[in-house]
């Protein structure tokens, strides 16, 4: 018999990650820590990579001088 758990996750922070009732989650293990990543549509990946990417161009001195 297999056993299955619920894992609870704060309404705070499903709303910070933007996950709902439909939203497809990929779970793996890390060593010994879980990981659940929302999978996102490909439209909605290429529009966060675009704006990661005006953000490091922006900020690129800062966030290098934080690195160190």
């Amino acid at each position: 018999m297999k056993k299955q758990l619920t894992l609870e996750v704060d309404e705070v922070v499903l709303e910070k990650l933007g996950i709902d009732e439909t939203t497809t989650l990929d779970v793996s293990i890390d060593g010994d820590v879980l990981v659940v990543t929302p999978i996102r549509d490909a439209a909605s990946e290429e529009k966060f990579r675009k704006a990661a990417d005006r953000v490091n161009r922006r900020y690129e001195d800062v966030l290098r001088r934080l690195s160190k």
